[in-house]
């Protein structure tokens, strides 16, 4: 009795070692499978997931038929880089970031170029509008689907001659540019308020801005426009139209506002 009850653990232990080796063959069966599958044959298989995000003015089979993605992609067949460059095409679209996720998604995040103001342009000797963002690019033409925002002020002064999609105004209109998008940014209300902002060029270097206020027939010439200028500008065209004034123009060149009566106005 005493040898049978010596002999009871041992039996136990044997059979306790023998379902563990049977466990770990099994998993490590298992977990072989799984990495052949995760690493060998997923990655080649069609996507499962595509997402396409950050810009909704382009149709998803547009985006997915110019990136040359197919029913077939892969995680292996695709080239994230080639992807960008054929996207970029779009004339609407200023960035775009493609990215894997392994092993079956991918992740298509586009932005689209803000309208910014428009301009009047020459082409085949006719005057057309095109479209500008916060870059001073070119990114729609007049003829081309899709309506002007009427709220977005008219930027004049200047002559652009055959325009094309892409095309860049010249590097002396970038900071004025970069200061109507900070506008947009911040207070889009105000660039909203102007209806015309025209170009005039200074006699030695540079040029001065003549603000038309959308409300008022008050002109505004100033040598350089912030959020602080534009803000102060139409704040004081509001308050002297309030008074019935015949004023022309103001004029904030000097720092010091100063105006111009209608009858002593040259044009």
């Amino acid at each position: 009795m005493a040898q049978d009850y010596m002999q009871a653990p041992v039996a136990i232990s044997k059979r306790f070692e023998k379902f563990l080796r049977i466990f770990i063959v099994v998993a490590v069966v298992c977990l072989s499978g799984e990495l052949i599958w995760l690493l060998g044959i997923t990655p080649f298989r069609p996507f499962m997931r595509i997402d396409i995000s950050g810009y909704e003015g382009l149709p998803r089979a547009a985006v997915l038929n110019q990136a040359g993605i197919s029913s077939r992609s892969s995680f292996f067949s695709t080239d994230a880089a080639k992807i960008e460059q054929a996207l970029m095409s779009f004339s609407s679209l200023e960035s775009v970031k493609v990215f894997k996720r392994f092993p079956d998604r991918l992740h298509i995040i586009l932005e689209g170029r803000r309208p910014l103001a428009y301009a009047f342009a020459i082409q085949n000797g006719r005057s057309i509008p095109v479209l500008l963002d916060g870059n001073a690019v070119i990114f729609r033409m007049g003829g081309m689907d899709g309506a002007f925002p009427s709220s977005l002020p008219v930027i004049s002064g200047f002559i652009i001659e055959d325009p094309f999609v892409g095309m860049k105004l010249p590097s002396l209109f970038a900071p004025f540019f970069d200061e109507l998008e900070k506008i947009n940014l911040s207070a889009p209300e105000l660039l909203a308020a102007v209806s015309e902002i025209r170009v005039s060029p200074r006699a030695f270097s540079g040029f001065d801005m003549i603000l038309y206020p959308a409300h008022s027939g008050i002109k505004v010439r100033v040598s350089e426009l912030n959020e602080d200028t534009l803000r102060y500008t139409l704040l004081m065209v509001d308050v002297l139209a309030s008074r019935g004034d015949e004023i022309d123009s103001l004029d904030f060149r000097s720092g010091i506002a100063s105006y111009i009566l209608k009858e002593a106005s040259f044009e």
